[in-house]
């Protein structure tokens, strides 16, 4: 029998300890390629690489495993992956992450781990973002791993909505064990940003970018909700950004005949 053909990629780069753990997860479930950016790509969303050059270059750094290192986006290294990669091979599930932080809410938008996901959304794969709200370089995953198979085991199952992409974030470890898996809508919540001035040595000036993320959602529903509750959050995303009741209500109020 045949093993499912998995391609895993993420943004933190091909080194993260993130991907080194999601990579361990899917060889249990299927063929695994990798091809991931060879540096961090965090908050590029669904930037893709025109005008400059793309490098892939092959690296033995997972045990048994073909991988590929790629100087392009995390979007990039999926069209990499389908166009060059595989070939006339069709991935049977895409996994992307796991994210060293949280891609929640508003997130998701900004995201390049979610954005390899939705990529392989677009070309019609099966594709989950995996994320650990645990920014650390030393973040621990020991509790996420059963979670993350059994999530993907379900995909490689029944398969996933056309054009639907999974954006599944997991609670730092705590205490005490996940509660266990809420499917989730995506919380109504913002970055509000402040941005800090500042110099450089040379007296040139720049600006760091802070802020905080709030909150405003009180449903029980949601993402940010299951995360502080000590959930794993699943939210099917979709890349058709389409206002749909927009469009009703505008054809009702507005006049668009040109005279």
């Amino acid at each position: 029998m045949t093993k499912p053909l998995i391609l895993v990629s993420n943004d933190d780069g091909i080194t993260s300890r993130g991907i080194r753990v999601l990579v361990n997860v899917m060889k249990n479930l299927g063929e695994v390629v990798v091809v991931a950016p060879d540096s961090p790509q965090s908050g590029m969303g669904h930037a893709i690489t025109i005008g400059n050059t793309l490098r892939l270059d092959e690296e033995e750094i997972f045990d048994d495993v073909e991988a590929y290192k790629s100087s392009g986006t995390p979007a990039d290294c999926v069209k990499l992956a389908k166009h060059y990669v595989f070939h006339d091979r069709k991935p049977d599930l895409i996994v992307s992450g796991i994210n060293h932080g949280s891609n929640t809410s508003i997130s998701v938008l900004y995201s390049g781990t979610m954005s390899a996901a939705i990529e392989g959304a677009i070309e019609g794969y099966p594709s989950i973002g995996f994320s650990l709200c645990d920014y650390s370089a030393k973040a621990d995953f020991s509790h996420v791993e059963e979670y993350v198979y059994k999530i993907a085991k379900q995909v490689l199952e029944h398969g996933m909505p056309k054009g639907v992409a999974l954006n599944v974030n997991f609670p730092p470890k705590r205490n005490e064990p996940l509660k266990g898996i809420k499917l989730c809508r995506q919380a109504r919540a913002k970055w509000q940003e402040e941005f800090d001035e500042r110099f450089d040595p040379n007296g040139r000036k720049y600006f760091w970018m802070a802020g905080n993320f709030v909150n405003f959602d009180k449903g029980e529903d949601n993402d940010e909700w299951a995360i502080a509750n000590n959930y794993a959050s699943v939210v099917p995303c979709q890349f058709d950004m389409t206002a749909y009741h927009a469009i009703t209500q505008m054809n009702e109020e507005w006049d668009l005949d040109v005279e």
